[in-house]
């Protein structure tokens, strides 16, 4: 089946090779005005100016049953969003702890009464396989239908064998019917339980002896994270747990840098780790560190938003040069929304990224974060015909500036509408 879509207003990040976007780069978003683009058996074919005709030279030779013309009138397409970090994974909502925020609890507060985390992970070790994934089916579906093209989803709410073992198994088997890309990061070192309080050594020991290994011979995650923050997982524990992962085949990503300069950015990228995720508390040496390196930093405003925590330094991070992608932390407890859109918003407004900045790092820098590149982020020849088809917009940077309205009008996943 072939697809032709016309007089597309503007057609977003083109791009005729990948690059992980880092410094002024980010700022660069290539679009064509006044386009065309060519889907053909899910993928992207061609792109150009309406202006040119090829498109309608391409509708003349293939005009038959298995040509489609579809008028964009005027709507803006995107690549779909690259969400690299969510925890959609879970068994019920805990806006019982947002009213307690509201009264003035910390985050460490509500941990420390048995709250957050391991609230979570209790109401987990009750709920079925089959309940969490219709759950987590759900989300996922809605997520969609919100310009999410990829996604990569976390365990970290089982805090035991068969609770981590259960989302694990979650996420393959949303793998298997999703319809678009997944990415399965085993996060066992998200808290300790409490009755490890007082033997943290022993859930380590349970990590590294009896999870990581049915994970590497399941086959059951791409990636593994570890929560490195004063009162969780130390530097040293953390070091510990993910080369354990590396051991397993598993690529290292890393909870950084969220509450304390807790060291999480330095190691992330002393183990060449993919991404370092939050990095609200940052000074000069952890942007150094991370901008002379390979590892992309991905911020979760949304996180700070909810928790009323400074936002990232983006600005700083942009300047330094380092590869900063962004993602919505979906989660029960301090962001719960997977709406991209959201997330882009609030960058431009609380964070001062340009609409260009942010698209880019949410669809290219995002896709890179979760290894998807190849076939994601960015309209490109042979890549997935994931696009986010907009209702009329006066300019791209009105869907940042607009972040109360839905201005999606349609998602098209692997070439067709969903």
């Amino acid at each position: 089946m072939t697809t032709i879509i016309i007089n597309i207003k503007q057609l977003v990040n083109v791009r005729e090779e990948n690059k992980l976007l880092r410094g002024t780069e980010l700022a660069n978003l290539p679009i064509i005005d006044n386009a065309y683009l060519i889907v053909e058996d899910g993928l992207i074919k061609d792109y150009g100016g309406m202006a040119s005709g090829k498109w309608q030279v391409e509708n003349d030779e293939l005009k038959n049953d298995t040509l489609q013309t579809i008028d964009a009138n005027g709507a803006t397409i995107l690549p779909t969003y690259c969400d690299s970090h969510t925890h959609i994974v879970f068994a019920a909502t805990r806006e019982s702890e947002f009213v307690d925020k509201i009264k003035g609890l910390s985050y460490a507060d509500i941990a420390a009464k048995g709250g957050g985390i391991l609230n979570s992970a209790a109401k987990l070790a009750t709920t079925s396989e089959d309940d969490l994934f219709d759950m987590a089916f759900a989300r996922l579906t809605e997520l969609i239908k919100l310009g999410t093209g990829a996604i990569e989803i976390k365990s970290g709410y089982g805090l035991s064998v068969d609770g981590e073992l259960k989302m694990l198994r979650v996420i393959q088997r949303l793998k298997q019917i999703s319809p678009i890309p997944i990415k399965a990061t085993f996060l066992g070192a998200h808290a300790f339980p409490t009755i490890y309080k007082e033997n943290k050594q022993g859930y380590i020991d349970l990590i590294l002896n009896e999870m990581l290994p049915i994970i590497a011979k399941e086959n059951l995650a791409d990636y593994i994270d570890a929560f490195c923050e004063e009162g969780f997982f130390s530097v040293d524990q953390t070091e510990t747990i993910c080369k354990a992962g590396i051991d397993a085949g598993l690529k290292v990503k890393i909870h950084a840098n969220q509450l304390h300069l807790s060291g999480g950015v330095q190691l992330g990228v002393k183990l060449q780790a993919l991404s370092v995720d939050h990095l609200e508390a940052m000074d000069d040496e952890a942007i150094e560190t991370l901008a002379t390196s390979n590892t992309i930093g991905t911020l979760l405003p949304t996180a700070a938003f909810f928790l009323r925590m400074h936002y990232q330094p983006a600005r700083k991070l942009i300047d330094a040069g380092c590869a900063i992608a962004l993602a919505s932390d979906y989660n029960p407890g301090s962001s719960p929304s997977g709406n991209m859109n959201f997330v882009n918003a609030i960058s431009c407004i609380q964070m001062k990224m340009l609409p260009e900045e942010v698209i880019n790092a949410s669809t290219i820098n995002g896709a890179y974060a979760m290894e998807v590149e190849k076939e994601l982020g960015s309209i490109s020849k042979g890549k997935k015909a994931n696009l986010i088809f907009t209702k009329p917009l006066s300019s791209l940077a009105y869907m940042p500036y607009s972040f109360g309205n839905n201005l999606i009008d349609k998602v098209m996943i692997n070439g067709a509408f969903v």
